[in-house]
C-alpha cells in the first residue's frame, strides 16, 4: 500500500508552479510498485470477468497495458479479457467491441479510449447495464466512469518541459510535436509543456504541430520543420514514437551533430536504447502495466463490496515515482524497471 500526498505533489517536488488538481489529502493506493514488480493484497471474492479495451495492438504501450490487466487477473483472481481494434485507433471499432462485450456479459470494463467524445455512448451504455467503467489515459467526456487512472498528462508535460528548460539554461528554440488534437490526454500534455516553457522568456517555441503519437508522422513533420528552421535546440514530442520519428528526421537531415535535445514520453524499448545511444535525451516512464493494474484493483474492490475510489482521477504512476529516464539512469531503468521487457 502506498500513501501519497497530493498537495500539488509533482509541482512542489520539481519546483513547478502548475496546479495539477490533486486533492490536498492522503490517498492510499491499493497497489504499489511499477512494471512487473507491481503488487497488491486485493483479492476478488468471485471469479469476475473484467475486460480491457485499448486503442490498438501495434503500439507496445497498448500491448503492455493489456498485459497489466492479465497480471492483475492472475494476482487478484479474476478472469481478464483483453481486446483492441484491428484498425489502429478506430473509435468505431472500440465501441463495437464494448457493445459485443456487454452482450456477452462482463462484470467490469477498463478502456483506453481512442476519442474522448466518441467513446461516451459505449461507456454510458455499460454503466446503464451496471457494468462499472474505468478509463486509462484518455478520459471519456462523461461523469459516468467510476474513475480515471494512468498518468496525469498535464503533470508529465510540465515535468519534461521543466527538464528541457533546465538543460537549455532557460534559453533556446524548441519544437513541440503534439499528440492527436481530438484526444483530451494529448491536449493536457501539451498544456503542461506550454505552461512550463512559458515561465522562461528566453525559450521560444518555434512550432507546435500534431504528430498524432506516430513515428512516421513525427518524422514527416520534423523533416518539414528542419527545412524551415536552421537553429533548433530541443524537440519535445508527445510520446516516444513521435520522438523517435524526430530522431530519424534529424539523422536524415544530417543534423545529428547539432546537439538537438529530443524528449519523449512512455519509456518504451526503442526510446530506451535511443537514450542509451545518446540519440534521445529524456523520456518519462508512464508505465502502462501499473496503470491497468491500478484500474483493476479498484474495480475488484468495488465489485467485492461497493467501495468507491476516493477521487474521480487517481494518477498512477506519478512524478513521485521518479519517472524521468536519462543517460544517468538508463542502465538501471533497463535492468530493473522497464515495462517493455
Amino acid at each position: 500500500m502506498k500513501k501519497l500526498k497530493w498537495l500539488l505533489a509533482g509541482a512542489l517536488i520539481l519546483g513547478l508552479a502548475i496546479p495539477y488538481g490533486y486533492a490536498a489529502e492522503k490517498v492510499t493506493y491499493p497497489i504499489s510498485g511499477l512494471g512487473l514488480q507491481v503488487k497488491t493484497k486485493v483479492k476478488a471474492k468471485k471469479k469476475y470477468v473484467i475486460a480491457c479495451v485499448v486503442k490498438n495492438s501495434t503500439n507496445p504501450y497498448m500491448v503492455k497495458q493489456l498485459e497489466g490487466l492479465k497480471k492483475a487477473g492472475k494476482d487478484m483472481g479474476f478472469e481478464p479479457v483483453v481486446l483492441a481494434p484491428a484498425k489502429q485507433d478506430s473509435i468505431e471499432e472500440q465501441v463495437r467491441i464494448i457493445e459485443d462485450l456487454l452482450q456477452r456479459g462482463i462484470d467490469a470494463l477498463v478502456v483506453h479510449p481512442s476519442d474522448s467524445n466518441g467513446i461516451v455512448p459505449a461507456v454510458e451504455k455499460a454503466v446503464a447495464k451496471n457494468v462499472p467503467v474505468v478509463t486509462i489515459g484518455t478520459p471519456a467526456n462523461s461523469d459516468k466512469p467510476l474513475f480515471r487512472t494512468g498518468v496525469d498528462y498535464t503533470e508529465t508535460g510540465a515535468v519534461i518541459g521543466e527538464w528541457i528548460a533546465g538543460k537549455l539554461k532557460g534559453k533556446g528554440n524548441v519544437i513541440v510535436l503534439e499528440g492527436p488534437p481530438q484526444a483530451q490526454n494529448a491536449r493536457e500534455r501539451n498544456a503542461g509543456i506550454s505552461e512550463s516553457l512559458a515561465k522562461y522568456p528566453g525559450i521560444k517555441i518555434l512550432a507546435s504541430q500534431p504528430a498524432n503519437f506516430q513515428r512516421l508522422m513525427g518524422m514527416q513533420v520534423m523533416e518539414n520543420l528542419l527545412q524551415k528552421y536552421n537553429k533548433v535546440d530541443a524537440v519535445i514530442a508527445a510520446n516516444d514514437e513521435s520522438a523517435l520519428g524526430a530522431v530519424m528526421a534529424i539523422k536524415a537531415a544530417g543534423r545529428s551533430e547539432d546537439g538537438i535535445l529530443v524528449a519523449g514520453f512512455d519509456g518504451n524499448e526503442d526510446a530506451s536504447w535511443a537514450i542509451k545511444k545518446g540519440q534521445m535525451a529524456v523520456s518519462y516512464n508512464t508505465d502502462p502495466i501499473s496503470s491497468a493494474y491500478c484500474a483493476a484493483a479498484y474495480l475488484v474492490q468495488y465489485l467485492n463490496d461497493g467501495s468507491k475510489p476516493p477521487a474521480k482521477f487517481l494518477p498512477y504512476p506519478s512524478a513521485l515515482n521518479k519517472p524521468l529516464i536519462t543517460k544517468d539512469n538508463i542502465d538501471s531503468y533497463i535492468s530493473k524497471f522497464a515495462w517493455w521487457k
